[in-house]
Parts: C-alpha cells; structure tokens; sequence
C-alpha cells in the first residue's frame, strides 16, 4: 500500500476491524518513512456482476464509480461516509444476488430510493442526473412529490 502523502511502500498495519456488517475490513495504517496516518477498507470483489447500460453496453461493476456519483450529490451535505457505504454495501447485497447482470437504470432507481431517506437534497441532485432533468418545470414536478 502506498503512503498517499510520500508514496513510500514501507507502511504498517497498526489496527484492523471489521465494519459495515462484516463486509469490510477497516485498517490504520501508518507510513514507516513519514509517519503519516491513513485508513484502507478491503472488500469483497462483485467481479462477476455486469451492469448493462442504457445503451445496451455491458461493463463490470464499479462500486467506487457509483460512490463518486453518490458524493457528488452529496457534496456540502451533512452525509457520513458511514451512511454512503451502509447504503451501497445494502444495494450490493440486492444486485448481487443469485444475478449476474443488472441494469443501470435499477441502479440508479435504487440509489434514488435510498438517497431520498438520507437526503433530499441529494437525492434531488442524484435524480436530476439520473433522469436527466430538462428544465427548471421537472425540477418542481419532483420537488412537489418530496413535499406532498
């Protein structure tokens, strides 16, 4: 593992633990070189998980595409990492499951879905890319839906 402030090689795990229900591996670790400090998650691979786009291309999963996604919709929210990744290890579990291919567009509905419970604001912006919002009237026809 790279240091991300000197790029040594040198670095030492200095304490793991279990997170997000088990699916993660959380680890300190702490460059030998700098000292500097940083954390790292391992996590199982859905290699085997295709997502078929709008399109009709295929391409493999890519959790930290639909994280940087998420984050961006997120961006200046009271959003926890903690919450984006109990979200998208949840929605794995659902995609994954007994599938080998999964739509982009249930992904994106999904992540709606749940960015609606820890946002509105997120949510908002997830769906105006989504469902590629035209102008400022679908913007408000989905706003109405939130406040009903």
């Amino acid at each position: 593992m790279h240091c991300p402030r000197c790029r040594s090689t040198d670095t030492a795990v200095i304490d793991s633990r279990i997170s997000e229900e088990g699916k993660a591996v959380r680890r300190r670790r702490e460059c030998t070189k700098c000292q500097h400090r940083f954390t790292t998650f391992e996590r199982q691979e859905l290699s085997s998980l295709i997502v078929v786009k709008r399109d009709g291309t295929r391409e493999p999963y890519s959790r930290s595409k639909i994280e940087r996604g998420v984050w961006i919709a997120c961006t200046k929210r009271p959003v926890t990492q903690q919450q984006i990744d109990a979200m998208l290890s949840k929605l794995e579990d659902k995609w994954g499951a007994n599938k080998q291919e999964v739509e982009s567009s249930d992904i994106g509905q999904d992540v709606m879905k749940e960015l609606r419970v820890i946002d509105d604001v997120a949510y908002i912006r997830f769906a105006s890319v989504h469902r590629e919002f035209k102008d400022v009237e679908e913007f408000k026809e989905e706003l109405g839906k939130i406040f009903k």
